[in-house]
C-alpha cells in the first residue's frame, strides 16, 4: 500500500504543476519564451565570434613572430655583408681592388700667405 500512496502522490504533484503550465497560461507567456529563445540565439553567436576572433588573433600573432624572426636574419646577414672584409670578397669577381695606398693629405694654405706671394 505504500507504493500506492507514493504512486498517488507523484500524480498529485504532476497534476499540480500540469495545472500550472496549461495551455492557456503557455500562450500568454509565449512573448517572453521567444524572448528568451533570441537571447539563447544571440548568446551562442556570440560564442562563435569570440572564438573566431581569438583565432584570429593566434593567428596573426603567430605571423608577426614570423616576420620577427626573418627581419632578425636579415638584419643579421646584412650586418655581416656590409662589413669591410666580406666587401673586399664581394668586388674581387668583378675585378675591384682596395687601394693599398694611404690617401693623400691637402694643406689648407690661408689667404695672407697666397697674397703675400
Amino acid at each position: 500500500m505504500s507504493e500506492q500512496t507514493n504512486i498517488g502522490k507523484k500524480n498529485a504533484a504532476i497534476r499540480a504543476v500540469g495545472g500550472f503550465f496549461n495551455y492557456s497560461w503557455i500562450l500568454r507567456n509565449i512573448g517572453f519564451f521567444l524572448f528568451l529563445a533570441a537571447l539563447a540565439v544571440v548568446y551562442i553567436a556570440n560564442g562563435h565570434m569570440s572564438d573566431n576572433r581569438i583565432r584570429k588573433i593566434n593567428e596573426t600573432a603567430r605571423k608577426l613572430k614570423d616576420l620577427q624572426y626573418e627581419y632578425k636574419t636579415l638584419k643579421s646577414e646584412m650586418m655581416f655583408k656590409s662589413r669591410e672584409s666580406e666587401m673586399v670578397k664581394a668586388a674581387e669577381p668583378m675585378g675591384l681592388t682596395m687601394d693599398t695606398t694611404s690617401p693623400t693629405r691637402i694643406k689648407l694654405i690661408s689667404r695672407k700667405s697666397v697674397e703675400n706671394n
